[in-house]
């Protein structure tokens, strides 16, 4: 089963937020992008097992999105 992640940059806060309407109660923080999949990858397991999900072989689908403004 796929098991899609969103990670988002909140700018005012300056730090990478994971969350997932697929894994509930998956909601995590870092400043470093590379930090969070990490955080990521151990915690999603935990709580799919803790949600009863049954998937063999999940797969985690990292979509991501960070938006700057510039000065022209």
């Amino acid at each position: 089963m796929e098991y899609i992640i969103n990670l988002t940059w909140d700018n005012d806060a300056c730090v990478w937020i994971a969350q997932s309407d697929d894994i509930p109660g998956l909601i995590l923080e870092s400043g470093s992008f590379d930090a969070l999949l990490e955080r990521v990858r151990y915690a999603a397991p935990e709580l799919i097992e803790l949600n009863n999900d049954t998937a063999k072989s999940p797969i985690l689908t990292f979509v991501s999105k960070r938006q700057e403004r510039i000065a022209l």
